[in-house]
């Protein structure tokens, strides 16, 4: 029985596990983490936020669609397609075991890189409001920023679960994930699209360390990105004049402050417990994105805090759980898996709520699972299709395993 592997490093559990899985792929372990609390807990969340958000979308966009579109369905339906497109994406993803993925992840990794230049090709990208980070052509349009996010998240898993022995190596394992971030952030930031590079940044970090990367180094590179973000926030016009806008609203109410203004107004004037579904006053052309990035805004106005309240409920009861999912995992990828996602997820919902309620900037990242955007929804979904394989696999504690065991006959 041999102690190490092919290249010579010592064998780690994960690698005992998946070269087993790959000489019998038909002796693999019934997962039991389908019966956890878990498992069905990730599930229960991530539907009702789903459902919650196509609720929502119906809302704030009722306006702007009947407007534009001529009834006020149509985004709606739009957003309906995707997360049906979503839903088929995140069954299929569930039902292949997550290990699978690996062998994509370069690829993978690769398309993404390919599309986010193409983006930047005149007359190939699509350019929205002075950005250009979507490919399509008439209503079907793509943002390849988007497929980075889990592109780089599998990538980093399964390159540090494969060198977890040579974690004080930064050669191996630093310097690699740092360079394919970085190289990746220059091509999103290019669009530009600083919200994107933060949670890109956010998920990097958390998987360096999760994966047990030195913490001097780490941390260095921890301010180092740091600095680049509020240098890069400060030295374009548009982006510093959102963050003069966030430290004070009113002193420029008509122009850069004009959305973080309504947004409040439109939270102030829910109260407790809001002005009723529908029955917003700051869709009606108050306020830009209502139904996109300033979706939350709405549900505060309509649904009050107390409808606040209970979405944030849900993204806190998704990052625990997620992290619950990561602990109870089967083997390194899965845990660096499960990680990545409940941060991508928990950083961007903090970085959406944050700027609609004015204690960070705005930086145009759409809310998980509830702002408009068949992109955003689609690769959520699959995000949501990989932390939900992990759990369905989680190994149990040792009292759950006996207590859901067959009785003896």
């Amino acid at each position: 029985m041999s102690t190490t592997t092919r290249r010579g490093r010592p064998a780690t559990p994960s690698d005992d596990l998946w070269a087993s899985r790959r000489r019998h792929p038909t002796a693999r372990p019934v997962p039991s983490g389908r019966r956890s609390k878990t498992y069905v807990g990730l599930l229960a969340v991530i539907c009702t936020l789903n459902l919650f958000g196509l609720v929502m979308v119906l809302s704030a966009s009722s306006v702007i669609a009947l407007d534009q579109y001529g009834s006020s369905w149509y985004v709606a339906m739009r957003q309906a397609l995707w997360l049906a497109v979503g839903t088929a994406a995140c069954v299929v993803v569930l039902r292949v075991d997550y290990h699978r993925w690996r062998r994509w992840a370069t690829p993978a990794l690769a398309l993404s890189g390919v599309l986010l230049a193409l983006v930047l090709v005149p007359g190939v990208g699509v350019e929205v409001n002075g950005a250009s980070r979507w490919l399509g052509y008439g209503a079907v349009s793509l943002q390849p920023s988007e497929l980075a996010k889990l592109t780089v998240l599998v990538f980093a898993a399964d390159l540090l679960a494969r060198r977890a022995a040579w974690m004080d190596d930064l050669r191996l394992t630093l310097v690699p994930v740092t360079v394919v971030f970085g190289t990746i952030a220059l091509l999103v930031m290019a669009q530009p699209n600083l919200g994107t590079t933060l949670v890109l940044g956010a998920i990097v970090l958390s998987l360096l360390w999760v994966a047990g990367t030195p913490l001097i180094p780490l941390t260095g590179l921890a301010a180092a990105g740091a600095l680049a973000a509020t240098a890069l926030a400060l030295w374009a016009p548009y982006r510093r004049a959102r963050v003069l806008a966030f430290l004070n609203p009113m002193a420029d109410y008509q122009n850069g402050g004009y959305q973080n203004v309504q947004s409040l107004v439109g939270i102030a004037s829910g109260g407790i417990t809001g002005t009723g579904l529908g029955e917003s006053r700051a869709k009606w052309g108050f306020l830009p994105e209502a139904h996109t990035d300033f979706i939350f805004a709405i549900i505060g106005e309509e649904l009050g805090l107390i409808g606040a309240l209970f979405l944030v409920s849900l993204f806190v009861a998704l990052c625990v759980l997620g992290s619950r999912a990561a602990l109870l995992a089967p083997d390194r990828f899965g845990m660096l898996i499960a990680a990545g996602v409940t941060v991508w997820f928990g950083v961007q919902a903090f970085i959406n709520i944050g700027a609609v309620i004015g204690i960070l900037p705005i930086t145009g990242v759409p809310l998980p699972f509830v702002s408009y955007g068949g992109s955003s929804l689609l690769f959520s979904m699959i995000g949501a299709g990989l932390l939900l394989n992990v759990a369905r696999q989680a190994q149990l504690p040792e009292s759950s395993r006996r207590r859901l065991a067959p009785p003896a006959r």
